[in-house]
């Protein structure tokens, strides 16, 4: 059985651990030559908004900050998000968002393509457009 203070201890770092991990920021980009509103970021990543002006839409998923994009912006779960593409994909051929691996993946590939939208956890976003903050 564990003693006490190493009970506490154990306890407190728990705590520390899952308030740095709840504290993460969450950055909505695109690339420079997107223009759109943090009110339109949910129907670009559900399908809904594919042109802004002229320019083609091109969300892409990063799985590092999925989850916390999912509960923060589009609040739902990964499974409403998939059941929600899967109709999507059926009712208007509309694929769903690529994936990226990570935040460094992700912002070399929204630098890259022109009417690219996407989300970090890190706070470099040179190069890109920061539509919202969450």
């Amino acid at each position: 059985m564990l003693g006490r203070p190493l009970t506490v201890l154990l306890a407190l770092l728990l705590c520390v651990v899952c308030t740095v991990a709840h504290a993460a920021d969450l950055y909505l980009i695109c690339n420079p030559n997107v223009s759109i509103s943090a009110a339109d970021i949910r129907d670009v990543f559900l399908g809904d908004k594919q042109f802004a002006g002229s320019v083609k839409l091109t969300p892409v998923d990063n799985i590092a900050a999925q989850a916390l994009f999912l509960e923060r912006v589009l609040k739902m779960s990964a499974a409403k998000y998939s059941i929600a593409w899967t109709k999507k994909s059926f009712r208007d051929g509309v694929n769903p968002p690529p994936l990226e691996g990570s935040d460094a993946e992700t912002l070399a590939y929204v630098r890259r393509t022109s009417g690219a939208c996407s989300y970090l956890t890190v706070a470099d976003t040179s190069g890109v457009v920061v539509v919202s903050k969450y």
